[in-house]
């Protein structure tokens, strides 16, 4: 029952900037660990980022310094705040909430984020 959307992606140039959003809609009755995965064409789909109920942040070491995660409770949302953009991060970019109840892990159809001059 729960759905998200992911928004943001396009076309940028590298050195650029873009903020991904995610909404969850849907029964959500707990905050559940969200975050965002991508999927380079022809790579394995990876962590980026995640943010649990209480704030904590994760993030791959290749995104440390350039992006950050945030979320927001009472719209249950979260975004992935994208800086310094390189081609190399040209992918796919999936939302994702994990249920910890039923382990579950739901996911968005994904955005593209295109680094390309």
């Amino acid at each position: 029952q729960v759905q998200l959307m992911e928004s943001g992606g396009g076309l940028v140039q590298p050195g650029g900037s873009l903020r991904l959003s995610c909404a969850a809609s849907g029964t959500i009755f707990s905050m559940n660990p969200m975050g965002w995965y991508r999927q380079a064409p022809g790579k394995e789909r990876g962590l980026v980022a995640s943010i649990t109920s209480s704030g904590n942040t994760n993030y791959a070491e290749f995104v440390k310094g350039r992006f950050t995660i945030s979320g927001d409770n009472g719209k249950k949302m979260v975004y992935l705040q994208m800086n310094k953009l390189q081609p190399e991060d040209t992918a796919v970019y999936y939302c994702y909430l994990h249920n910890g109840l039923s382990g579950m892990i739901y996911w968005g159809k994904g955005t593209l984020v295109n680094v390309s001059s």
